[in-house]
């Protein structure tokens, strides 16, 4: 983008710099861009752009007082065309940086792998290699995979700022930087930079934000992009390479029963199920969600079995076959006498038909290839493996194994994984919804005329009393209100799926909000209303009714609260006769949902941690009384401040006995596309995630009597820590007069709620109340305007204030040196403690006092301006401050040089956006509040600079 960077491009030379290769790729995609740029926009705006780099740049480097005048004057100055490609510029240059980024940590990761070194950690290598050393034997390690269930879900939430178009774009882009690792010639290495070079003029040319709301169907299918980049490809791949790193490190001897891994990763997702504030989830879009997921899978099924056909040319001219593999060859409706000695593509031209079959039947509209002849559809998934197992046996009876590997196996280890329902879809709705339905179907039925009126135990009492009758209260002779009909057709429609896509098409319903025991024993009396909760199944043993529970209640424990009274909740709720009974029905495993974003933005960083860390080890002590096995589902987001950090250290981190070879945990809104828009970044992320189960599963609790002691004493001191967090984040958020109005102000957050990035809306009510904002564009927001707030306030204060108290106003040296020796003890040898300040460095070095007060600047209130903007910059002093005396560190992220100088290479193209951002909404706001509409230029510079600013902060945006 820049001017020098119009150097010749060369073959990469690897140099003892590990980094040389990643900022070489940044250059050219630099001045690649900056080609397309004066290309398109001609030599002006080019050189306006260069200008604002190269002072951002003096200003963010050298600290030139001067330059963040200029920069100041220099924006000003801009026309509203100038400014839209000048953003347009920045935010581009961020996606590539990005993408330069992904391509060096694959290219890291090969090299790493190549020179035959100790396997990385987060590598499943890694863990199995830490597992035989601790003693941990194959055959423990095995068994465990049989019964394990680890599953990303996907959700779409309004922090999603990427278009579809623009993604693919940027996946080519990857791949014609990837290609260039390669040896190339010279005429090669040019075609490849004129191919980037016009991918980039298609990103220029494409327009980078909707223009119109985002439905859910268009959520479904971003979503469904993701499965055909990446998991419907890696995930098996997957597979086999565990199954491998297996072998590698536990060799079995002499005759072995098959050794192929149950499918214990797999996907969920919560789009087009999650209706919790959005009224447009209802029957009909759970129905399309699974279509449209049936339809992905079905159409990767019948591609791979095509090319399967072509590949098996296999003649019993030649070798011979099975006779299961003839007699489903004769089943086939191909008939030609081309393919008579054949049999393997007969077989496969059968199978081709009767998927061709089963797709239409579950609702597929468009097969690419016309089948060859009718045939009977597949009842199960079931089906379909077991003919592909047919094909597997008789190639490997007659010297065909080879012939296994390319496509066959990853065909029928994708059949297991997905089967024709692709992923899991959750439901999920408020508590207080099921209140209102089940108020008016008991009012309805003359059963008890204010149901929301009574106290718990009377509800519960009233529950469990309609849930031991074979009678239902509804009836289809009675008019009910719009939401009850909604509701109770979204569980029939569940139920409807279920017969047609299996199982294991929809076997989860959250309860968001859940407060109490009667929150969970609605849902299961909504189930009992429509055909979910059977309970005229008999338990042959206990002679009563155990129930048939086909979708499994799960409690949402969101805000602090609620995570403190989660442990008594499920332990009374565990306890009754009924509920046991089902619980054993699903094989005496129940799960629990914790919620990482309301509880940050109910009780701050620290406090949020600390309660889910506590409501975790107590949930285990209950779960062990029952005899019930706990499995974890964690509402993680994607910044820090809800719960995101890297995956691995963040599972590793969690308390001994929560993982349990079980657990789930979202993947939302924008952190898909970091994860896995790149095949090899995704998978990458997967092999995480099972790593990191595997190793806090499985490794051996090795502490001593002595450790034990010091862990229950480091576990007290967090508790006044997170109380002293707790009302320190507390007092400035929700008891400051006037701090609604500061981050309205002061923050982007009415623009984002503008955005058309999302179907859901930003708030749960049309107020201005912080406590009716959803918890991730609160989130969003403070990262907008570089002060990243719930990732870090009130750690300063409370540690602070600790430290001080008893110190006779600060004569007692000692006594707080012993104090910061505790906290010091507690960073090395607390995985938990270790990981939460490892997240609040990250945060830390991409907060920006200087940008933020610019933001500050738009709150016209003056004293309120400087009053909370001053105590905001007070604690992030107090907290960076002590953080270092903690760690150690005088500069942030020095344990991570990588992410460090990723961060300071992108601040220069990331303060242009937030200062241009902030002109832009002062124009905008300043139109409206004059009651005229604000041109469109300006609110379409605004939302590009919102997402050139995610883009750039990634993981904290």
């Amino acid at each position: 983008m820049a001017k020098q960077l119009n150097s010749a491009v060369q073959v990469k030379k690897y140099t003892p710099n590990k980094d040389a290769p990643l900022k070489e790729d940044i250059r050219l995609l630099g001045r690649l861009l900056g080609d397309v740029l004066r290309e398109q926009e001609g030599d002006a705006v080019f050189e306006v752009v260069e200008t604002i780099r190269q002072t951002a740049v003096r200003f963010r480097r050298e600290s030139d007082p001067q330059a963040g005048a200029d920069l100041d004057k220099l924006l000003k100055k801009l026309t509203r065309d100038q400014t839209n490609s000048v953003v347009r510029a920045f935010s581009y240059f961020s996606h590539l940086a990005n993408i330069a980024e992904d391509q060096h940590h694959n290219r890291r990761r090969r090299a790493h792998l190549l020179a035959g070194s100790t396997p990385q950690a987060g590598s499943v290598a890694h863990a199995l290699s830490k597992l035989d050393d601790a003693g941990v034997s194959g055959a423990t390690v095995r068994n465990f995979l049989k019964d394990a269930l680890i599953s990303p879900v996907l959700t779409a939430h309004p922090t999603e700022v990427q278009r579809k178009s623009i993604l693919d774009a940027e996946r080519e882009i990857a791949r014609l930087l990837a290609e260039r690792d390669l040896p190339l010639t010279a005429k090669e290495l040019r075609d490849n930079t004129e191919l980037l070079r016009g991918r980039i003029a298609t990103l220029w040319q494409t327009r980078m934000l909707r223009y119109t709301k985002l439905t859910v169907a268009d959520e479904i299918e971003n979503a469904l992009s993701y499965y055909r980049i990446t998991f419907l490809r890696e995930l098996p791949a997957l597979y086999d390479d565990i199954e491998g790193e297996i072998a590698t490190q536990f060799p079995t001897r002499g005759r072995q029963a098959s050794t192929e891994l149950a499918p214990f990763v797999q996907m969920g997702s919560w789009i087009g199920g999650d209706r919790d504030g959005n009224p447009n989830v209802n029957a009909s879009t759970m129905q399309r969600a699974l279509t449209r997921q049936s339809t992905t899978i079905f159409d990767f099924y019948l591609e791979e079995v095509h090319a399967l056909g072509a590949e098996l040319s296999v003649s019993t001219l030649m070798v011979s076959v099975n006779q299961e593999l003839l007699t489903l060859a004769e089943k086939s409706p191909d008939t030609s006498d081309h393919r008579s000695d054949e049999p393997y593509r007969r077989a496969l031209i059968g199978i081709y038909a009767r998927l061709a079959s089963t797709a239409r039947e579950l609702g597929a509209t468009n097969i690419l290839r016309q089948e060859v002849g009718a045939a009977a559809h597949y009842a199960t998934p079931q089906e379909f493996t077991g003919e592909l197992q047919i094909v597997e046996d008789s190639l490997r009876a007659h010297h065909g194994s080879a012939l296994i590997k390319p496509r066959l196996a990853t065909l029928k280890r994708a059949s297991e994984i997905f089967g024709f329902h692709l992923a899991s879809l959750d439901m999920r709705q408020s508590s207080d919804v099921h209140e209102r339905v089940l108020t008016e179907l008991f009012a309805q039925a003359q059963v008890e005329t204010a149901y929301d009126q009574l106290n718990e135990d009377q509800k519960i009492a009233l529950l469990l009393a309609e849930l031991a009758k074979p009678r239902l209260l509804y009836s289809p002779y009675i008019a009910y209100s719009d939401e009850t009909v909604s509701e109770l057709s979204i569980l029939r429609a569940a139920g409807e799926m279920r017969q047609r896509y299996g199982a294991r098409s929809i076997r989860n319903y959250i309860i968001s909000h859940t407060e109490t025991v009667s929150d969970l024993l609605e849902v299961l009396l909504l189930q009992q209303e429509t055909g979910l909760l059977r309970p005229d199944a008999k338990d042959s043993k206990a002679g009563k009714d155990a129930g048939a529970l086909e979708v499994m209640v799960i409690p949402l424990f969101e805000t602090i609260p609620d995570l403190r009274r989660a442990a008594a909740i499920m332990e009374q709720f565990m306890a009754l006769p009924p509920v046991e009974r089902l619980i054993a029905k699903h094989g005496k495993l129940q799960e629990v949902m914790l919620g990482y974003s309301d509880s940050n933005k109910d009780g701050g960083f620290l406090t949020s941690n600390w309660e889910l860390y506590k409501a975790e080890i107590q949930l285990v002590r209950v779960f062990d009384r029952a005899g019930v096995k706990l499995r974890l589902f964690h509402g993680r987001g994607g910044t820090v401040g809800r719960g995101g950090g890297p995956s691995y250290q963040a599972i590793l981190a969690q308390p001994p006995g929560t993982v349990n070879g079980q657990i789930r945990l979202t993947e939302q809104g924008e952190i898909i596309a970091s994860k896995f828009s790149n095949p090899e970044i995704g998978r990458r992320n997967l092999e995480l995630l099972v790593a990191a189960t595997l190793e806090a599963s499985l490794m051996p609790n090795t502490a001593d009597g002595k450790q034990m002691k010091k862990l229950g004493e480091f576990e007290e001191l967090m508790d006044g820590l997170s109380e002293r967090a707790y009302q320190s984040y507390r007092n400035l958020v929700y008891e400051t007069p006037g701090f609604t109005d500061y981050f309205f102000s002061a923050t982007p957050i009415a623009e984002i709620a503008e955005l058309n990035i999302g179907s859901r809306p930003a708030s749960r009510k049309s107020t201005r109340r912080i406590e009716d904002l959803r918890a991730i564009p609160w989130g969003f927001s403070w990262g907008q305007c570089r002060l990243l707030l719930p990732g870090w306030y009130g750690f300063g204060s409370a540690i602070e204030s600790w430290l001080e108290e008893g110190n006779d106003g600060g004569k007692d040296a000692k006594l707080k040196s012993q104090k910061l020796a505790t906290l010091r003890a507690m960073y090395k040898e607390w995985p938990f403690f270790a990981t939460l300040l490892s997240n609040m460095d990250m945060v830390l070095s991409k907060t920006d006092l200087a940008v933020a007060s610019r933001y500050a600047g738009l709150v016209t209130d003056r004293k309120l301006r400087n009053s909370i903007f001053k105590r905001i910059v007070d604690e992030h002093e107090r907290t960076s401050s002590i953080l270092s005396a903690i760690t150690g560190a005088k500069d942030r992220l020095s344990g991570n040089p990588l992410l460090a100088r990723s961060i300071k290479n992108r601040f220069a193209y990331l303060d242009p956006l937030n200062h241009l951002q902030v002109e832009l909404i002062r124009r905008h706001r300043s139109v409206t509040a004059a009651g005229r509409t604000t041109e469109e230029r300006v609110k379409r510079g605004i939302h590009l600079s919102i997402n050139g600013i995610a883009a750039g902060l990634r993981n904290t945006g």
